[in-house]
């Protein structure tokens, strides 16, 4: 259902109140910049607010960086897993050309292509902390700007654990891993999550011995085997993997070295530490308290923050999937949003509708570029049956697949779907291995389109692929009867 027009009229348009831009975004990082692009094309003059480089986290600290950190590791594993390729990869990494590479990636911290595109764009630039002054005002250092509407697009920032002594010895975040130009002989990672997980993976292929220490295990959230097939891809990488302990007290000590000790007892010691333990949306400090509102931002399916007319919330700053993808899908959808309220016109609010974020609450895919990697969307087994719903849950040895075989030489992995008993669709799906990331995108879809498992019969995967997992699966839960 549409929104009434009556709302649409009232809601942001002021034809007899002059401001300076339509929509001003606050954060010029990937959502950012996707949101004021998509308000923009439908008309709005937009600014967009940034205090550091523009093109945020993911370009300069985060999803480029880091990936660009594994790959290399990855691609000479998979070489030495096939007879013939083997034989012919048998040196090591070139550790300053992969840093080299890293760099180029991050496009050595320096954003003037990004800043050339939102000129192109007809976006323009206000550089500096942005930051509300009051309904539809924001300041940016001794400057004032008014706005239609305001989104907040400021990412999030990582959690610090409250471990004595971890504040004083320099640790590295996320931000220091992606971006350090020299490879630490030792180093220790607190933390099982996403940032953990990869950052080992990439510091053990560069040579670094890496203990990482996680007291709830690997990606807890993920369904059970894939913690446990990750642990042993880690420990065949040479990572240390110690689980169920957690540090106690951190010091560095006068030749640098840094001492954890652990609560059974053990100290390890590094050059370097990594806490990788989460992260939070990044909105102390905009000025929401002086609306009236708290730094924990709830929104709509538009992304508009409840209890306002004017102000979003998109991506990372609201919470709801803290994840580079799904941030700028929600920005997609905010974008248009934005204009149509503006511009009076109908807004497509409804589950699926074009200005609804509708896939944050089901069909959240991700991947985690480990060896093997995680790939999963949708509902966990766990999660579906807390829910209520009555399922029931398929999987499938990866390496009985023909086409896993021929990809590499033993190869280990695991493929799971969660389904929808009554209904007879897909709620969730992971897959585990060598890989397995581009096998994602048809799961996403099999979820989002609720296709029906008699349609999928007919999905014919090509032989020999991976992809043969889906037909597998499908004969493991049985045909539908008519």
């Amino acid at each position: 259902m549409n929104e009434a027009s009556d709302e649409q009229n009232t809601d942001v348009r002021r034809s007899d109140e002059e401001v300076d831009f339509d929509l001003i975004v606050l954060g010029a990082g990937p959502v950012g910049e996707n949101v004021a692009d998509y308000a923009t094309k439908r008309g709005l003059r937009t600014a967009i607010v940034e205090a550091e480089l523009v093109g945020g986290e993911c370009s300069y600290w985060a999803c480029m960086p880091s990936k660009a950190l594994l790959r290399s590791g990855q691609a000479l594993r998979s070489a030495r897993r096939v007879a013939g390729a083997r034989e012919a990869a048998d040196g090591e990494l070139d550790v300053p050309k992969v840093l080299s590479r890293r760099n180029a990636f991050a496009s050595h911290w320096k954003d003037s292509g990004q800043v050339d595109w939102l000129a192109s764009a007809g976006i323009e630039l206000i550089r500096g902390r942005g930051r509300l002054l009051d309904e539809r005002r924001v300041g940016v250092g001794d400057r004032e700007f008014t706005a239609r509407s305001v989104a907040l697009a400021t990412g999030s920032v990582p959690n610090l654990p409250p471990i004595p002594g971890l504040a004083d010895v320099g640790a590295w975040g996320t931000r220091e891993a992606t971006s350090a130009d020299e490879v630490p002989p030792r180093l220790i990672i607190i933390g099982g999550g996403v940032a953990g997980v990869e950052m080992a993976s990439a510091y053990a292929s560069l040579g670094s011995d890496v203990v990482l220490v996680a007291r709830s295990g690997l990606l807890g959230k993920e369904e059970p085997f894939v913690g446990e097939l990750l642990e042993s891809g880690l420990a065949e990488a040479g990572v240390d993997v110690r689980l169920g302990v957690s540090p106690t007290r951190i010091d560095r000590d006068e030749e640098g070295v840094v001492h954890a000790t652990l609560d059974d007892g053990s100290v390890l010691k590094a050059e370097e530490i990594l806490a990788a333990t989460g992260r939070r949306p990044n909105t102390s400090g905009l000025g929401l308290a002086e609306i009236g509102l708290e730094d924990r931002l709830s929104v709509d399916e538009t992304m508009r923050v409840d209890g306002t007319d004017w102000l979003y919330a998109v991506g990372d700053a609201n919470g709801r999937a803290l994840l580079t993808h799904q941030g700028k899908y929600q920005a997609r959808a905010a974008g248009e949003a934005i204009a149509a309220r503006v511009q009076g016109t109908p807004v497509e609010a409804e589950p699926w509708g074009r200005h609804a974020a509708t896939a944050d609450h089901r069909a959240v895919p991700h991947v985690v570029f480990t060896d093997p990697e995680v790939a999963s969307v949708g509902l966990t087994e766990a999660a579906a049956r807390e829910e209520g719903i009555g399922i029931s849950a398929v999987e499938i040895d990866l390496g009985t697949i023909a086409g896993a075989a021929l990809h590499a030489d033993g190869y280990s992995g695991r493929a799971k779907l969660v389904i929808d008993d009554e209904r007879q669709v897909i709620l969730g799906a992971t897959f585990v291995g060598q890989d397995v990331a581009e096998m994602l995108q048809s799961a996403t879809i099999a979820i989002v389109g609720e296709v029906p498992l008699d349609r999928l019969w007919h999905a014919v995967p090509a032989y020999p692929t991976m992809s043969e997992v889906w037909l597998r699966l499908l004969e493991s839960y049985g045909r539908p009867e008519n």
